[in-house]
């Protein structure tokens, strides 16, 4: 098998490396930067780090640019660009851009019974090669972590034991984080509790902030009675007329036939909620039939008849 072979060549003409003077090495590496098979690749990112090889930085870009084409398969795994990212990182490289195009790198992969992300460590090594970036703000850096600190709490989320969602709690209850990030503790806390977990969720929308709308989401995700009926207590008591939308376009979310007629009924009565009602309606996918119903309510009124018809484009 000749191409085993000249993999097998390759692997041990980079391990003896090590013992060959330091003249010799830049060729066969810079040679093998630019190999085709990602193994090769992270062998050689591996040795430019280890000796130090700083006049090879240009081909180490050139390689992680390269292993963002066509991933799956070029780079399964992503053993390539863990390599060249951390290599980059211990040569503390300036370019912010390309460590963020690292961080941000999702890949999803097939595997047994379904697919799964295999990029976690090049975006843990690239958000940690932000942190020397000197052309970054220390605002711009949080700013680029934070993205980070939703993914970290839907991994905690996937433990899915009861350990779990207490630290999820605990996040939530600290605060001080993106909304996106403590919508992703209130969703998880969901999945992994349960209904059980609504009353404990939705003492955060008291604050009827972005928060607070993060937590009116999570609970419509639950699509349950529990969360409807929640969510509609909350709005009886709202205020903002900003989170009292957010309100009924959760309330849609629950998929409950009570959530609809509701909503329903706020548009047959023509209350100061009716135009709010009707967006979210149309944008939770109804069937014809709830098309035709909204239709007819809104017939005798030329006011909602234009907000129909300029959602019923903007869902179409």
């Amino acid at each position: 098998m000749p191409g085993k072979r000249s993999f097998e060549e390759q692997i041990a003409a980079l391990d003896a490396l090590r013992h060959a003077p330091e003249e010799d090495r830049v060729g066969v590496l810079r040679k093998a930067l630019g190999h085709r098979n990602n193994f090769v690749v992270a062998k050689a990112a591996g040795l430019v780090r280890e000796f130090g090889l700083t006049n090879l930085t240009g081909y180490l870009l050139a390689s992680f640019d390269r292993f963002f084409e066509n991933p799956l398969k070029t780079d399964p795994q992503c053993w390539a660009k863990n390599a060249l990212s951390r290599a980059l990182a211990a040569m503390e490289y300036q370019d912010a851009e390309v460590f963020l195009r690292g961080m941000r790198h999702i890949q999803m992969e097939p595997v047994w019974g379904g697919r799964s992300d295999t990029a976690g460590t090049l975006r843990a090594t690239c958000a940690l090669a932000l942190v020397q970036c000197r052309t970054l703000t220390e605002k711009d850096l949080l700013e680029h972590l934070v993205e980070l600190l939703a993914e970290i709490v839907r991994a905690i989320e996937q433990v899915g034991s009861p350990s779990a969602s207490l630290l999820l709690r605990l996040r939530a209850v600290l605060g001080a984080d993106e909304p996106e990030v403590l919508g992703a503790c209130y969703g998880g806390i969901l999945r992994i509790e349960g209904v059980r977990a609504i009353p404990w969720v939705r003492r955060f929308l008291a604050t009827g902030d972005d928060s607070a709308a993060e937590a009116a989401l999570a609970i419509a995700g639950t699509h349950s009675p529990q969360g409807y009926r929640a969510l509609r207590e909350c709005f009886a008591n709202a205020a903002d007329p900003w989170f009292r939308s957010v309100l009924l376009s959760a309330i849609a979310l629950t998929r409950q036939d009570e959530a609809l007629e509701f909503l329903l009924d706020l548009v047959r009565a023509e209350s100061l909620n009716a135009e709010a009602a009707i967006e979210p309606i149309l944008r939770s996918g109804p069937s014809e039939e709830t098309t035709r119903r909204l239709e007819t309510l809104v017939a005798g009124n030329p006011r909602l008849q234009r907000v129909f018809a300029a959602q019923r484009k903007a869902s179409s």
